[in-house]
């Protein structure tokens, strides 16, 4: 398993990672912030110059996922990872990528009060760092995260993390707490869903349910960044149209009495890591005010629902999936089904 220890820059996250694996047996230390600093070196200067936060990078997600993963191929055991996460985007992908290698994730965020905080920064010192200057702008750099550290805390980083106030406990009485928190069972597993990994190009079917006002319905994942329609993977021996109906049904607990009818069928390519696979939209008709009101999500896979205009829309989903509900909305008020490659229509 993986041991989460989350917070703002000085909250102790490094300090108390390395007293943890003293105490939790077989247990090691993996820190992200290696994977960043590989990069600098890894990169074209100009490619890293375009972002002020390594976590920015698809490919750090990548390998702190595939990093984490391997030690525990290798060693077995725990791993302790000490981490800010503030973007849920970025825990999402994070996260996911650990659930769908099968790896329980336990989210620990360490939450001392704001004056002891920026009392540790500003008596912080940098290892290696022997240039006044320098020091003074980490520790800036330090104070101008306060805010968003607040933010992610108040919105959903407390609800999805234990929250462990370490403002008057050294780093050795913080580590036995989160031990003991550990032993009770105070720190159950993230509960997120566990979808495998494609192997190959996979056949996904989605739905899309509008309201009253002809929006559209779309839900927000706990194991990938962004939003999505209502839908999944065809499984096999599995019609696609028949495939939605039970995804809509499962994810939503919406009863379609009858196959919705096809809008769109978009030939999504291979982008590595993505195996890519054909995508099918159908048109699962108007929700009533009362079946909207019915509408469930399962905790696990699912956070939150909205509906949304086309406009909205293209704000929250990327841009290949707004591209084919782009042109299933045309193909809704044309009464016909186009054909997409890449979001794109052919033919």
């Amino acid at each position: 398993m993986i041991v989460w220890i989350n917070g703002t820059f000085s909250a102790g996250k490094t300090s108390t990672a390395r007293e943890l694996t003293g105490l939790i047996p077989d247990s090691a230390l993996f820190d992200p912030e290696v994977v960043g600093g590989v990069l600098k070196y890894l990169l074209p200067p100009k490619y890293v110059a375009q972002v002020t936060d390594y976590q920015d990078l698809a490919i750090w997600r990548r390998l702190v996922v595939d990093g984490a993963t391997a030690m525990l191929a290798e060693l077995g055991g725990t791993l302790v990872v000490p981490m800010t996460l503030l973007r849920q985007e970025y825990r999402d992908e994070i996260f996911g990528g650990l659930a769908a290698r099968r790896i329980p994730v336990r989210h620990i965020v360490l939450t001392p009060d704001e004056t002891i905080l920026r009392e540790r920064i500003a008596h912080r010192e940098e290892p290696g760092v022997a240039v006044p200057e320098v020091e003074t702008r980490v520790r800036q750099w330090a104070y101008d995260r306060i805010p968003a550290y607040h933010e992610a805390l108040d919105g959903w980083l407390r609800a999805d993390a234990h929250a462990v106030d370490n403002g008057r406990l050294t780093p050795r009485e913080t580590a036995e707490a989160i031990v003991e928190l550990l032993r009770s069972g105070g720190v159950p597993p993230c509960d997120i869903v566990q979808t495998p990994e494609p192997t190959r190009e996979t056949v996904a079917s989605g739905v899309l349910l509008f309201d009253d006002e002809d929006r559209v319905l779309l839900v927000d994942p706990t194991y990938k960044p962004g939003w999505e329609f209502p839908g999944g993977v065809v499984e096999a021996g599995e019609a696609p149209a028949r495939a939605g109906m039970r995804e809509v049904a499962e994810e939503v607990g919406v009863e379609l009495g009858a196959v919705p009818r096809l809008l769109v069928v978009d030939w999504e390519p291979p982008r590595h890591p993505a195996f890519g696979g054909l995508r099918f939209l159908f048109d699962g008709g108007r929700l009533s005010a009362e079946r909207v009101r019915d509408l469930r999500l399962p905790g696990a896979e699912l956070r939150g629902w909205r509906f949304v205009t086309e406009e909205e829309a293209a704000r929250l989903l990327p841009r290949v999936r707004f591209e084919r509900l782009r042109w299933a909305l045309r193909a809704r008020e044309r009464g016909t089904v186009l054909n997409l490659e890449a979001g794109a229509p052919v033919g």
